[in-house]
């Protein structure tokens, strides 16, 4: 029998001071199975440099870890729902680029927040965000690293709120083994899909399943809600001290259907995630643990 625990892969966003190959000993530290990163500054349009010897450095690191799994997440900056010429152009780059980084380093996905129409209106968006993933994978075959578009709390005009936009976007760039969706709890009950009950979280999933596709579900964040469901307000707490409650997280970790899915903490603070992740196993093991 495989001593594999029976809950999906657990673990966070780590730093990357130092250099990328540093995460690798970050994640083992705090006991994560897999972890997300930055390739580059997730505030600035340049890009972090990948030379041979950060590219072998990486490579001994990760030879040497005991996590296994990792994934990026791009740029806040970028916005390829931009309806403005410069803006648009330079998210496509930025993001071909971060595609580019991210074969290298052979990573498992990245994470990809959808976009903000401003003002231009939902199905626009929507349409220049399914074209440019399109072009890009189309004018780059030899990208195999699939976009993981990210669930948004709907503050302001960005996209990715309702679980129909990203079941849009699925069909409407149609690059099978190219796409993908990550789920974020905190996002989800912001933007209006209650988190708050193993009750609502279980209905959730359903209507995942029914809307969009478990098998498109390649990462969850799981991240607790400083704000109430319906907010629209992307505020993220840590496990138990928000919105959502600890049986809320029980249940993603329980759920059968989910345990080939990794999960990760972008909670607040770093320092706090190795605590984290030995709640979410503890709960993922069906231990009763009281929220506060």
């Amino acid at each position: 029998m495989s001593n594999h625990p029976v809950r999906p892969p657990l673990g966070a966003h780590r730093p990357t001071v130092g250099g990328l190959h540093t995460a690798w000993a970050s994640a083992d530290e705090i006991g994560a199975e897999v972890m997300q990163i930055f390739t580059s500054s997730p505030q600035q349009w340049a890009a972090r440099r990948l030379d041979e010897a950060a590219l072998a450095a990486w490579s001994v690191a990760r030879a040497d870890a005991v996590c296994r799994r990792v994934v990026a997440h791009s740029a806040y900056l970028l916005n390829l729902a931009s309806p403005k010429p410069e803006t648009h152009e330079r998210s496509v780059a930025a993001f071909t680029a971060e595609l580019q980084r991210c074969q290298a380093l052979g990573l498992e996905g990245v994470v990809l927040h959808p976009g903000a129409h401003t003002g231009d209106g939902e199905e626009a968006g929507l349409e220049r965000i399914a074209a440019s993933l399109r072009a890009i994978y189309d004018a780059h075959p030899e990208l195999t690293v699939p976009t993981l578009l990210e669930s948004t709390a709907g503050s302001g005009t960005h996209l990715g709120y309702r679980l129909e936009h990203l079941a849009w976007l699925l069909a409407a760039i149609d690059r099978p083994g190219r796409i993908a969706v990550c789920l974020d709890t905190c996002h989800l009950h912001a933007a209006g899909y209650d988190q708050g009950s193993p009750a609502a979280v279980q209905a959730f999933i359903d209507e995942f399943d029914a809307v969009v596709g478990l098998e498109y579900l390649a990462l969850v964040h799981l991240n607790d809600s400083k704000t109430a469901v319906g907010s629209r307000v992307d505020r993220h707490e840590r496990i138990g001290d928000g919105h959502l409650g600890r049986a809320s997280f029980a249940t993603w970790l329980r759920d059968e259907r989910l345990r080939q899915v990794p999960m990760a903490v972008e909670t607040p603070g770093l320092e706090n995630h190795g605590e984290e992740l030995v709640l979410l196993r503890a709960l993922a093991a069906g231990e009763e643990v009281d929220d506060g």
